[in-house]
């Protein structure tokens, strides 16, 4: 589970349920059916109509990244390395095949078999690059997914703000008729203005660091992976993969490693 994720997401409805409560309003004033449709199944809908089906169905497994932890270790990946390194360098670069069979991250696993199997320097680039941009690809099908959503829920809640207003335009004489028309109005605008602000744009952020981590993990995967074939010096090799990290992480890892 992701606290912060959750907490935030927690903390704005609570604020916006206290600003209600205290408000002296009623919880039961801001509940409308009618207005839920619009806004959010609307929103929804728009989004299906613009995405293949197999990615609009994938916003379960979206939301599931977005509130639980991944396990992101830049860390633990370069101490990996640098292992595998003095390894290749010991014995030679067949004694890293043994390894392979014990990784559990795919892309790593390809990357030190292509250097295994003799593949020459160019060509892993290449396999690892297109990897590389298909993983980034993939994961911006689901950014883009909640991004639409952030802007088409208060779009939505406009419409059901024109809406309501047309019902109180038709329905001058009618009491009744204008006060609804008047809780649709209003209560879509916020509806939208809700779903936008404390789900979908916070979740497309989260995608978004999510993604860039991953990335992260995997650029130094490549460098090193690079570096392991061309027999480079493990210190230099620890050196440069430090230097993909952020100043933080880089000063933690570094007394991590005795330096």
């Amino acid at each position: 589970m992701d606290i912060s994720t959750f907490g935030g997401f927690i903390l704005a409805f609570a604020v916006i349920g206290f600003g209600i409560v205290s408000s002296k309003g009623s919880v039961q004033q801001f509940i409308n059916i009618p207005s839920v449709l619009i806004t959010i199944v609307g929103g929804l809908a728009a989004v299906l109509t613009g995405t293949p089906l197999k990615d609009f169905l994938n916003i379960g497994k979206l939301l599931k990244l977005a509130f639980f932890n991944q396990a992101f270790d830049p860390g633990a990946t370069i101490k990996m390395l640098i292992t595998f390194s003095e390894k290749a360098r010991r014995e030679g670069l067949l004694a890293l095949e043994d390894d392979v069979v014990e990784l559990d991250d795919q892309f790593l696993k390809k990357a030190i078999q292509l250097v295994v199997d003799g593949t020459e320097p160019e060509k892993i680039k290449n396999i690892l690059q297109t990897e590389y941009d298909y993983i980034d690809d993939r994961h911006q099908i689901g950014i883009s997914i909640f991004e639409e959503l952030d802007a088409l829920f208060p779009a939505f809640g406009m419409i059901g703000t024109l809406i309501g207003l047309i019902i109180m335009l038709a329905n001058m004489n009618d009491k009744a008729s204008l006060t609804s028309g008047m809780s649709v109005a209003l209560i879509t605008t916020l509806y939208g203005s809700i779903m936008a602000n404390t789900f979908a744009h916070p979740v497309a952020s989260k995608l978004k660091d999510r993604n860039n981590k991953e990335l992260l993990i995997k650029e130094i995967m490549i460098e090193g992976t690079l570096s392991i074939q061309s027999g480079e010096n493990p210190r230099i090799l620890k050196d440069k993969l430090i230097s993909f990290l952020p100043g933080d992480l880089r000063d933690k890892l570094q007394q991590e490693m005795g330096e």
